[in-house]
């Protein structure tokens, strides 16, 4: 995989077509703990991982370091498609109250919530902690819509495992306060 990532960084599309082959079923797989297959009008795992792929090969001028920046790339990605997705599906039903979201710990790789006005409403708060702390909302986008764990999360952003479980509760704080404040 690292001379594939080598390749691709230089140009080379036969290696880019091969590192997506290799890592379809990790996407897959990645996608499948976001979408359930219920409701029918609810993002299908296939379209979200074509859609990533898409994204990804589209940026495939971005250095992707390793598997782990690779894969962090992807769940910002099928971020962008699913938070997409969800504003398409409001524009098109309005009405209903924004049901309440948690972000506790057994959430981190769980599906994405079914209704849309939760999904935009998450996508809006970690906006908001994005501009009070980058990290923080890297943390939540990494373990919530990445599934990852805050071991594999250390590498990537150069953190101790202290820092990054504090940042976590923090965040998860914050975003609990917007979420409940944007329902009252």
């Amino acid at each position: 995989m690292t001379d594939l990532l080598e390749a691709t960084r230089h140009g080379d599309q036969a290696a880019s077509n091969a590192l997506f082959t290799l890592i379809y079923d990790d996407l897959r797989a990645l996608a499948r703990r976001h979408v359930g297959a219920s409701a029918p009008a609810r993002l299908q795992t296939t379209s979200l991982v074509n859609e990533a792929c898409l994204r990804l090969v589209g940026a495939s001028a971005l250095p992707f370091r390793d598997r782990r920046h690779l894969f962090a790339v992807a769940a910002r990605a099928m971020r962008q498609i699913a938070v997409d997705h969800a504003r398409t599906a409001l524009t098109q039903k309005r009405g209903g109250g924004i049901k309440p979201l948690e972000l506790q710990e057994q959430l981190a790789g769980a599906q994405l919530p079914e209704d849309s006005d939760q999904v935009v409403a998450l996508d809006e708060a970690l906006d908001r902690l994005a501009e009070f702390n980058p990290r923080m909302a890297q943390i939540v986008e990494l373990r919530f819509f990445g599934g990852l764990d805050l071991e594999d999360i250390e590498p990537l952003l150069g953190v101790g495992t202290r820092t990054l479980k504090r940042d976590w509760r923090v965040a998860r704080a914050f975003l609990y306060d917007i979420l409940n404040d944007e329902r009252a």
